[in-house]
């Protein structure tokens, strides 16, 4: 349990002390659409990440919503061991978010 609390704590001063916000572009229907990445809003998942659980439904669907902004996580070091540990993989494929091929 402090494991967990500790990297719960690791992760929000990261994402709160992170300079540059991350952001998602996609070309929907109706022309290019910004979208912000909030790392922050990912916390349900840290759960199952950092022990292996299986995802709360909460989790999931905030996966689902920031899928496009898993590349800027990968790639921005502060968050990429979240991203790509293989607990992390495992949440996503439950969800039913594909790894992003960056």
């Amino acid at each position: 349990m402090k494991f967990t609390t500790l990297m719960v704590i690791s992760f929000v001063i990261i994402a709160m002390s992170s300079p540059n916000p991350i952001r998602a572009n996609t070309v929907g229907n109706f022309g290019e659409m910004a979208q912000s990445c909030v790392p922050t809003e990912l916390l349900p998942c840290l759960p199952s990440i950092t022990t292996g659980g299986d995802p709360s439904t909460e989790c999931c669907d905030k996966l689902v919503e920031q899928k496009l902004c898993l590349c800027g996580y990968i790639q921005n070091p502060a968050y990429s061991m979240y991203v790509t540990s293989p607990n992390a993989r495992k949440v996503l494929d439950f969800c039913k978010v594909p790894f992003p091929s960056c």
